[in-house]
């Protein structure tokens, strides 16, 4: 099971566990914590459940949270918060040495899914959260990417290509747009949403960080593959009403720049979805349709 590991990641993994005492619980964890099972290792992680007094997650950073503009202290300290306001489990331990995090584990609900209306509404609440420190820089993001594909030499989506002028075309749009910055998930696809105890959380919080309202709801649409009435009803949702033609239009933008965006990030981190083609024909097409 936990042998899969590699060898570093093991070690931090162990480290992690002999600290259980440094884990911040109340009461005191009453032992060291047992392995129950691996989650799976993703590609900037691996998460391991353990189990003491009850469950905890551990995630282990596997690769440079550099190579994906991550800000670690940021994600501990806005999880602390979220916490507080009762969107995301609570955190235990933090060591930025090992790129390790803990976290309560939370067992999802067999019943049922979140509904667009509840991502909505959790939306909008981390929204509210107090502001941090770090920003979202989608040009900066785009360019990092762009350059990591470059020094990895690899042959380059002919789509992507011809793409480019476009999504800087549409970047230098969102930045005149100067919507005024929140605090952002910037992940919240499904895989990081939870039902539990018949309430929706938000768990891994690694992207967080200052930015548009616009580009968190887009990160949900694209990356859960939402249709067109979809979209529309989680946009309604978060507003309470309908989007105006100027807010249509801000979202729009926000989701081809973030459909752009993911398909870079798989291809940096060189790990091409099975879908890759689907992903690359939509934005394709989307980028036909004009009108953005």
């Amino acid at each position: 099971m936990v042998a899969a590991l590699p060898r570093n990641i093991r070690l931090k993994l162990d480290q992690t566990l002999n600290q259980w005492r440094q884990w911040r619980c109340d009461p005191p964890l009453p032992g060291p914590p047992r392995i129950i099972s691996l989650f799976g290792s993703g590609i900037s992680n691996h998460s391991v459940l353990v189990e003491a007094d009850k469950r905890y997650v551990i995630r282990i950073t596997g690769v440079h949270a550099g190579n994906n503009s991550l800000s670690r202290s940021t994600e501990w300290r806005t999880l602390n918060a979220a916490h507080e306001a009762g969107l995301a489990p609570c955190p235990r331990y933090y060591n930025p040495e090992l790129g390790v995090l803990v976290c309560d584990y939370l067992h999802p609900d067999s019943s049922r899914s979140d509904k667009l209306s509840e991502t909505a509404a959790l939306l909008r609440s981390i929204h509210q959260l107090p502001a941090i420190h770090h920003r979202l820089d989608l040009r900066e993001r785009v360019t990092r990417y762009e350059k990591q594909l470059q020094h990895l030499n690899r042959e380059v989506p002919g789509v992507i290509i011809s793409s480019r002028e476009a999504i800087w075309c549409l970047l230098d749009h969102l930045i005149q747009d100067k919507d005024t910055p929140v605090p952002c998930h910037n992940d919240l696809l499904a895989a990081n949403r939870i039902v539990s105890g018949n309430q929706l959380w938000a768990i891994d919080w690694e992207y967080c960080a200052m930015g548009s309202a616009w580009f968190d709801l887009a990160v949900v649409a694209v990356g859960d593959a939402l249709d067109a009435d979809q979209k529309q009803e989680l946009v309604s949702c978060y507003l309470g009403r309908h989007p105006n033609a100027e807010e249509s239009l801000k979202f729009l933008r926000h989701c081809i720049v973030y459909q752009y965006l993911e398909i870079l990030w798989y291809l940096a981190n060189k790990s091409a979805p099975e879908d890759l083609d689907r992903r690359l024909q939509d934005l394709q097409q989307t980028l036909n349709r004009g009108n953005y």
